[in-house]
């Protein structure tokens, strides 16, 4: 997943918002998984007050898009993940996969980079 646009816009024509990854987890833990600011801040090996700050930010962020009819990008931030990352040296395309891949999703070269080596990966 890379992001939400309201419904029967083309995305040429419409602005965006960036959600950084972190500001996504911060609302998947609070508003899905239904955890405590400090149980989400734990999760995410993170101060409770720094949780609050980019949970803050995450909300004003989706409000923004909501009501100004723009489109969400969940792109970018500092975190950790056990999926693979891949560089495609023909199309410059970065992939995220669960399991580890031999070509590129975007223009189906085989010439990708692992970003990681191994899991988890600090981005």
């Amino acid at each position: 997943m890379e992001g939400y646009k309201p419904f029967g816009i083309p995305m040429r024509e419409l602005g965006s918002v960036v959600l950084l990854f972190e500001e996504f987890e911060a609302i998947r833990l609070s508003d899905y998984e239904n955890l405590t600011q400090e149980e989400a801040a734990e999760k995410m090996n993170i101060s409770r007050p720094t949780f609050t700050r980019i949970y803050d930010k995450a909300r004003k962020s989706v409000a923004k898009a909501f009501v100004e009819g723009k489109a969400i990008i969940i792109q970018g931030g500092t975190y950790i993940t056990e999926d693979y990352w891949y560089k495609c040296q023909d199309c410059h395309e970065t992939i995220t996969a669960i399991k580890p891949i031999t070509q590129c999703r975007k223009c189906d070269s085989e010439k990708i980079t692992p970003l990681n080596k191994k899991n988890p990966a600090i981005f």
